[in-house]
């Protein structure tokens, strides 16, 4: 059994039939406690990972915290690595991340990360992206994971 078997919940998600649900068992850990419900469906060769913004999420402009749409974006990229690549996106760290925020994210749609693999190695993971509600754009990213093996 693969560590992402252990920690990671990821069956059909009644409420949104073609989704799947991406939460950690422990829902105290950051996902759950910091993001809230996280629902995620491969789209041909992409990932899309989809949060629905709570008042918790809001910055006093009104509109989605940027913290909130890297944490999606970082959270995405083990999705990724889940959902269409070949990786455990259990044992694995962000390298590096790129971001550019091209447009506020409202508090009424859903947030979602749309992400393809540019490259997967064995130990590596390159992925780039975008921040979508709906036909609006709010960030553009790239990002590198290193999959890292389960220690005894």
């Amino acid at each position: 059994m693969a560590l992402s078997d252990d920690v990671f919940e990821h069956a059909p998600d009644p409420e949104n039939p073609g989704w799947n649900h991406w939460d950690l068992k422990d829902e105290t850990l950051f996902n759950g406690a910091v993001m809230g419900k996280l629902i995620t469906r491969r789209d041909g060769d992409k990932c899309r990972l989809r949060m629905f913004p709570e008042r918790r999420h809001e910055n006093l402009q009104g509109i989605i915290h940027g913290a909130v749409t890297l944490s999606l974006i970082d959270i995405s990229m083990f999705t990724t690595m889940h959902v269409v690549g070949t990786g455990n996106a259990g044992p694995s760290v962000t390298l590096e991340l790129s971001t550019q925020f091209v447009g506020a994210g409202d508090m009424i749609r859903p947030l979602d990360a749309v992400t393809e693999i540019v490259r997967e190695t064995g130990n590596m993971l390159f992925v780039r992206g975008q921040v979508v509600q709906d036909d609006d754009i709010v960030a553009s990213f790239s990002g590198i994971v290193r999959k890292m093996k389960l220690r005894n």
